[in-house]
């Protein structure tokens, strides 16, 4: 990956270390603005991608499950799109407001909005409660069943920060807040929550702990200087053993949950087509394993990044089979 170049219109003290090349917030946002599009991450959309997927995996099913479509369901998509972009921005606001003393100690993240001193904490507090108050009212227009959903997510959104600080494990933390959409969207849908839905949950959370782990590699030194704990280093140099592992769980379970959502009601063609879903995301997290280098960051960003493919990959199928 060829290395950021600051621009004019990125000052190297203001722009984000692990930004996209030539993203929309640093060579076309306002200058006013670009301090708290970064603490949303505006400037690296594949978080927003990342929690949306599971989002319209978890109404793809709902809709395979009853076989009726209609004009809400188009809705709900839409509204899980913008709702994924203000929850991420909220969360990872929120995220560094808990994390500015840690922030500052981490090559990759000290130039971010807080630690370099272009926002304060009080003005980033703010623009987390404006990023949640919008969210909130997308969420008021689904039924109650998946409006209560939304409103639960705040749980694990609230830990995941400091997950980090008491478990080696707080890619399950971020796993639990990342996927919830595959349950409220479902919900939204069915107005009421079911197993299969679940099942495609925790698939989501394999899933995550597969690409966050190779993304948290790129910290693992510092992190060990800082006493941070992730499961990078938990795992150290036997980390591809343990990607093989959720790799499994990831095909397994949405697998079981695609045929728990398409019996009895979906056709087998309808059925076989949606299972190719988990089966060629699997193949392409096979494809990540291959390429795996530990020791080389930008890679490990590359592959990280190459996940919004992942996502997408069931996605297809999904509607190839609401079609079939």
């Amino acid at each position: 990956m060829q290395a950021d170049r600051p621009t004019p219109e990125t000052p190297p003290e203001t722009r984000v270390a692990d930004a996209v090349d030539d993203n929309w917030v640093d060579t076309r946002a306002p200058a006013w603005a670009r301090p708290y599009l970064r603490l949303s991450r505006a400037d690296r959309p594949i978080g927003t991608w990342l929690l949306l997927l599971p989002c319209w995996w978890g109404l793809a099913l709902a809709i395979l499950s009853t076989q009726t479509i209609g004009w809400h369901d188009a809705w709900i998509a839409l509204g899980c799109g913008i709702g994924a972009w203000l929850m991420r921005g909220a969360g990872c606001t929120w995220n560094d407001i808990t994390d500015r003393d840690i922030d500052g100690s981490v090559e990759r993240t000290r130039s971010r909005p807080i630690p370099s001193g272009a926002v304060t904490t009080k003005q980033a507090l703010a623009w987390g409660v404006i990023q949640s108050l919008l969210a909130f009212g997308i969420l008021l227009t689904f039924n109650q069943a998946a409006i209560a959903l939304g409103v639960l997510s705040l749980l694990p959104v609230t830990i995941y920060p400091f997950a980090k600080r008491f478990t080696w494990w707080p890619q399950i933390f971020l796993g639990l807040a990342f996927n919830w959409g595959a349950l409220l969207a479902f919900t939204a849908h069915t107005g009421a929550l079911q197993w299969p839905a679940v099942l495609l949950y925790v698939a989501g959370i394999c899933w995550t702990l597969f690409y966050d782990t190779i993304y948290a590699h790129q910290d693992a030194e510092d992190d060990a200087l800082i006493g941070v704990k992730s499961t990078a280093r938990l795992f150290g140099t036997d980390t591809p053993r343990y990607l093989k592992y959720f790799l499994v769980g990831t095909v397994s379970l949405m697998g079981l949950a695609v045929i728990g959502a398409g019996m009895p009601e979906a056709s087998v063609l309808a059925l076989v087509i949606a299972l190719g879903g988990p089966w060629a995301m699997g193949w392409h997290m096979a494809w990540q394993l291959r390429g795996l280098d530990l020791e080389n960051n930008a890679k490990l960003l590359q592959l990280f990044r190459a996940n919004r493919d992942t996502g997408l990959i069931p996605l297809i199928f999904f509607l190839g089979a609401l079609f079939a």
